[in-house]
């Protein structure tokens, strides 16, 4: 039976989705604050996270930060009662899968969960006869896939899961313009309505980390009207 952990503060939103998930047949098991709720991670194993974003002892954020840090990939559908974008960015940056804003439909919930879960398992397409072990070579960028790890001129990069998963499926799609609904679609494994500014935000860090002047790049190109693409660098 699929787990689900739902962390939450609200007893009457711990139930009413407690109930609407087990009637979906999944089991769950419950916390009301972040600490509780990292360490229910941990223990519990479930195979997904509903996190509330403001929680007692520590919030959303540093709950999903943290899972993160410690290499739990396990799917994180993030709870805002916030409209904030800024919220929501900074929480798909840090790993979150997907985010609903209060109110909602316990049906709607469902709806995510599920599709979250059809979608968690990473696969980029990658082109013929490239298998998805090999390490991936770009001018001074190094890709190791199954080690979730990635250099640029030798140097370990610090990035994000959501960051790596998109240089990666970049790289592996090398010279081809991606567009943004494409690389919601194939990164986040969920139609996010268009929100581009997603995209855009997790490109501007990469540039950060993989550019040596990342306000001319010369690896993650802007095709204007269509979107990015990923190419070798051309040499002076």
């Amino acid at each position: 039976m699929v787990k689900v952990l739902v962390v939450d503060d609200e007893q009457s939103i711990l139930t009413l989705l407690k109930y609407n998930l087990e009637q979906s047949g999944y089991e769950v098991v419950t916390a009301m604050d972040g600490e509780l709720g990292e360490q229910m991670a941990l223990v519990e194993k479930p195979d997904l996270v509903i996190l509330d974003l403001m929680l007692p002892k520590l919030d959303g954020i540093e709950v999903c930060k943290r899972l993160r840090q410690q290499k739990v990939m396990t799917p994180i559908l993030m709870l805002t009662a916030k409209d904030d974008e800024f919220d929501k960015i900074l929480g798909l940056e840090l790993g979150a899968d997907d985010y609903m804003t209060k109110p909602f439909s316990p049906r709607e919930v469902v709806a995510r969960v599920k599709a979250i879960l059809r979608r968690a398992q990473f696969t980029p397409e990658v082109e013929k006869g490239q298998e998805e072990s090999e390490e991936i070579r770009i001018g001074d960028l190094k890709i190791l896939p199954d080690n979730y790890e990635a250099y640029f001129l030798e140097k370990l990069l610090e990035l994000t899961p959501k960051e790596f998963e998109l240089l990666v499926y970049l790289a592996k799609n090398k010279g081809r313009v991606l567009t943004r609904d494409q690389l919601l679609s194939k990164v986040w494994k969920y139609d996010f309505a268009g929100d581009s500014r997603i995209v855009d935000v997790h490109i501007s860090h990469l540039r950060d980390k993989i550019e040596q002047n990342s306000k001319k790049p010369v690896y993650i190109k802007t095709i204007r009207g269509l979107g990015y693409k990923l190419e070798e660098p051309k040499k002076e």
